[in-house]
């Protein structure tokens, strides 16, 4: 109860721009969980899948490998789909390399998706702090020189206390976020690092497959 009265006398004497900061706080933490949860769940998709196809890739199995890709989901089965789809009719291996190439550019963008909003945010939510500090000082001096002498000291240093509150909420609403910029952005590269990965080791088991025996041409009559 304590901690909520702190909360409550803390944004009724820090003024208004501290809502919006909080609004902005609010909504980019809410990204962040978002996007947090979606990348866990892919990478999570990705590894279980992969450890799937490993033993296929490795055997040469590459009919099997394809019906499981084509019962699976997520990002590492786009990709591999793309692949698996050129095996019988590409010529050279690097036609099977550009098909999943084209199929990481498609994928990249779905991972990265919203979360370049959060480091926009923690720019926003600074700069309204910062901006909400400056209004809460010229409102203070204004108070101050109409105030008694005897009280301009202790009134001028409540008034700053107050309007520092603005900047406290905005540099704590944009350490968060980038953090979480900052973590999402280095899960969001473990990932594509690992599409990557999965595609070179499927294109080195593609190369070590043996060849298809050519079908023997017919005779005439």
């Amino acid at each position: 109860m304590h901690a909520f009265d702190v909360l409550t006398n803390f944004f009724k004497q820090g003024g208004f721009f501290l809502y919006p900061i909080a609004l902005v706080w609010i909504i980019g933490l809410a990204i962040a969980v978002e996007r947090f949860l979606y990348l866990t769940r892919i990478g999570r998709g990705n590894d279980r899948l992969w450890g799937e196809l490993q033993p296929l890739f490795e055997t040469g199995d590459f009919k099997q490998a394809t019906t499981t890709v084509a019962a699976s989901e997520g990002v590492l089965a786009q990709v591999m789909r793309y692949g698996m789809s050129r095996i019988y009719t590409a010529r050279r291996r690097d036609d099977v390399e550009k098909a999943m190439e084209e199929s990481l550019v498609e994928v990249v963008p779905q991972l990265e998706r919203r979360t370049h909003y959060l480091s926009a945010l923690a720019n926003i939510g600074m700069l309204m702090g910062l901006f909400g500090t400056v209004l809460g000082l010229i409102n203070a001096f204004a108070a101050v020189a109409q105030a008694n002498p005897a009280e301009k000291a202790s009134l001028l240093s409540a008034s700053i206390s107050v309007a520092m509150n603005n900047t406290a909420l905005g540099l704590l609403s944009a350490i968060t976020l980038l953090l979480s910029h900052l973590y999402l952005e280095t899960k969001t590269t473990n990932i594509v690092d690992g599409l990557e990965v999965a595609s070179v080791k499927f294109l080195n088991a593609l190369s070590e497959r043996p060849p298809q025996p050519a079908s023997a041409p017919g005779s005439a009559g």
